[in-house]
């Protein structure tokens, strides 16, 4: 599918008169913190930290265009990335592990979160990505405005491990241009064990639902290039451990079998896995093609098309 002469959803006059209220009820949540399903309950703006041991300012480990995503992200100038630092979910074999769980990065104010938005779009990349954004996104929200102001135009991207809260996202209506979560565990007890998420994958079918409601299947303008829509990613784990049966089988049956899917290949040992642990090691050839087959077999129809370009070590 095309589309024409794209506006990103926040430029759209009916959303910008509701974003005030939005970063508001943004803003109180913080007092008494629910933004995701671990429902920690502290106040944030006084200062306490709960399980993503976030505080009140945004905190980023980096921004840069990056070339690494997918491809109707990047397009000819890259994804305009903005690596937001901790995390809500805390999977103990997280590939970003050093900002998620090493606190890596520095805490800004809204003005310059605003400004990091506006540098990304000058040097022409094509959206501006929020990479781990669900504990921030009251602090997005409420730097919007002065981004727009200095004239912001290009989609926003939500670039979430899937962990959300309906309530959350119902937040981000209007705002959020492309959803890109990673629906990382089809099953509880590897979510239980991996990330201490038991409910995980109950919680990512339900905020997936809210996703798709809100912005639809992926749709591309007339260069590929991603501009509105639900992009799902999921990382092949060593012994089908991230459950892509019970995953391609959601997408397919309650979300759409036009889902755009990146299977992802990259997984590799770090973070802090037990020692007898099976993830301490990386996938095998046979394990991401079985990943592959198996979307197929359920009927996703669209996947990421990109070239491996490392080996897969056994």
């Amino acid at each position: 599918m095309t589309l024409s002469r794209f506006s990103p959803a926040y430029l759209n006059p009916h959303n910008k008169s509701l974003l005030s209220s939005k970063i508001d009820t943004g803003l109180r949540i913080l007092q008494d913190c629910t933004l995701c399903p671990r429902n920690c309950g502290i106040n944030r703006r006084d200062g306490e930290k709960g399980f993503c041991k976030a505080g009140y300012l945004p905190k980023v480990a980096s921004y840069s265009p990056h070339f690494g995503e997918e491809r109707p992200l990047v397009g000819h100038h890259g994804s305009g990335t903005i690596f937001m630092t901790h995390c809500n979910l805390g999977c103990c074999f997280c590939q970003n592990y050093s900002i998620s769980h090493g606190s890596e990065g520095r805490e800004i104010s809204f003005k310059r979160l605003a400004e990091l938005m506006l540098d990304l779009q000058r040097r022409g990349c094509h959206n501006i990505n929020f990479v781990s954004p669900t504990h921030y996104v009251p602090q997005i929200l409420a730097a919007l405005p002065a981004a727009i102001e200095g004239g912001l135009s290009v989609p926003l991207v939500y670039n979430t491990g899937g962990y959300d809260s309906v309530e959350t996202l119902k937040l981000l209506y209007g705002v959020v241009d492309i959803y890109m979560p990673d629906f990382k565990f089809g099953q509880s007890a590897a979510a239980k064990e991996y990330a201490d998420a038991p409910d995980y994958s109950d919680s990512a079918k339900r905020a997936f639902k809210e996703m798709h409601r809100q912005v639809g299947d992926l749709i591309l303008d007339e260069e590929g290039i991603a501009t509105k829509g639900l992009l799902v990613r999921h990382l092949v784990l060593p012994k089908g451990l991230s459950g892509t049966r019970e995953v391609m089988r959601f997408l397919a049956s309650e979300i759409s079998r036009n889902t755009y899917v990146n299977i992802m290949d990259q997984y590799y040992p770090c973070g802090d896995i037990p020692p007898q642990s099976p993830l301490r090691r990386r996938i095998t050839q046979e394990e991401y093609a079985q990943a592959v087959k198996i979307a197929e077999e359920e009927g996703i129809n669209r996947l990421d098309k990109r070239e491996r370009l490392r080996l897969i070590w056994i």
